[in-house]
């Protein structure tokens, strides 16, 4: 297949969830198709990035936008500019017109099979008439972050925000999903927000998977010091909410049950609420060179995600290196994983105190929980994963729907009229917590 992937943002580094995952899928495509990668980007050209990736993917396609990330107030006062916008901000401000140029132009040409579109923020720049079959790769569900941050969130002011934010990109995802011709989700879970929206056979599965050469379990090394450990770009809202949870609810009371317990926060742009928390106990380390350096010492992996949508890498990764993970519901949603087997699911502070003592404390108990990890992770490798990625690009390039059947998918060049219907909200789940031995098969979540 000739297939043209469309990225807002630079891809490389490869350094946050999102990267990750379309960094593996891409790597995996490009063995057996020809892969067209179109990188779009702010700031000041990066002669290096681009460079870099043409190195990685033959024939990639880079394009500087000059655009400025406008940090602090600058950003604030960007936000009430764009504030009468129908769309969201989270998506207004990726709009460019030489980017709708560029990819104007291929449409066309239809010089492709097949183009996906990566995240939903590239989606403001696709043309209106979609005359190549176009798959939106959704790793999260959008609206549903901002509905959580609007829950969760204490400030009056910033709670006022999230919720007109979370009324404009519920508004926006459901209308720009039915553009394109297949959606790709990353979980069960999102599939069953976005399918009200697009349907039953709108909307595929691909799971998330883990890259097993470079975070490789050693059955060999377990723990000595009770090291916890949270891995996770500390520039991105639902991280530094969760570190903020953790510090403030969580950590004292392992302190007092293991007052040699160290707390090291990795990950990059930590802003000064985070670098508030190091203390004596807490290490903030900025961005790492290796997370996998930082999880080799880690005695229990914590992903106290209280906001967030699509799937967590970092507790694959952590598995896959044997390691002992507690999680909250939200953290771990959508990961074939399991509670009381391979890992502890806690939702209540109280709760996921004890399952951090409980691991810090019982070598023999954590030692379970890291050889059931490590298996479980063993079966998720990208290559794998990639299999039934490149399966839905087949069908959707040849006009089937990949759940089966014949008839024309919508988003290629026809107009589909749909009714727009309100976004599902799903219900937090009971806080759970198992400290037995792990059973197998207990707790699917």
């Amino acid at each position: 297949m000739r297939v043209l992937w469309a990225k807002a943002g630079k891809l490389l580094p490869v350094r946050n969830g999102g990267n990750i995952r379309s960094y593996h899928l891409l790597r995996q495509l490009a063995l057996r198709h020809e892969v067209t990668v179109f990188s779009y980007y702010g700031e000041a050209r990066d002669v290096a990035y681009e460079e870099a990736l043409a190195e990685q993917f033959s024939g990639a396609v880079c394009l500087c936008t000059g655009a400025s990330e406008t940090p602090g107030w600058r950003r604030n006062l960007d936000y009430l500019l764009r504030l009468p916008a129908k769309a969201p901000y989270a998506v207004s401000r990726f709009s460019c017109e030489a980017v709708r140029r560029r990819l104007g132009q291929w449409y066309d040409a239809r010089t492709y099979d097949v183009a996906v579109c990566d995240f939903l923020d590239a989606a403001v720049n696709f043309p209106a008439r979609l005359a190549i079959p176009t798959v939106l790769f959704q790793h999260n569900v959008e609206s549903e972050i901002w509905r959580r941050h609007a829950q969760m969130e204490g400030n009056k002011i910033r709670q006022f925000i999230y919720r007109m934010e979370f009324g404009k990109m519920r508004r926006y995802e459901s209308e720009c999903l039915r553009r394109f011709a297949h959606v790709i989700a990353v979980s069960e879970h999102d599939r069953g927000l976005m399918r009200a929206w697009v349907g039953e056979s709108g909307v595929s599965v691909v799971p998330t998977g883990v890259d097993l050469q470079n975070f490789r379990c050693d059955p060999s090394v377990s723990a000595t010091e009770p090291l916890v450990v949270f891995v996770g770009a500390m520039d991105w809202e639902p991280n530094v909410d969760a570190v903020g949870y953790f510090s403030r609810e969580i950590w004292p009371a392992v302190r007092a049950k293991v007052p040699a317990a160290r707390l090291r926060i990795v990950g990059r742009n930590p802003d000064l609420r985070i670098q508030r928390l190091a203390s004596d106990s807490v290490h903030v380390t900025g961005e790492a060179a290796s997370v996998v350096d930082h999880l080799r010492g880690a005695a229990v992996v914590v992903v106290p995600l209280r906001v967030g949508g699509g799937t967590r890498l970092k507790i694959y990764e952590a598995m896959a290196m044997g390691k002992a993970v507690v999680s909250t519901t939200v953290g771990a949603e959508g990961l074939d994983v399991h509670h009381g087997h391979d890992l502890l699911l806690a939702d209540t502070p109280a709760a996921f105190a004890t399952a951090v003592v409980a691991l810090l404390q019982d070598r023999d108990l954590r030692r379970r929980y890291e050889q059931a990890a490590a298996a479980l992770a063993s079966q998720h490798d990208w290559a794998v994963v990639c299999r039934k990625f490149t399966e839905i690009l087949a069908a959707v390039a040849s006009g089937r729907h990949p759940a089966g059947g014949t008839q024309p998918l919508p988003g290629s060049g026809k107009n589909d009229e749909q009714t727009m219907q309100p976004s599902p909200a799903d219900q937090p789940g009971e806080p759970m917590l198992s400290l037995t031995e792990p059973q197998a098969g207990e707790g699917r979540v």
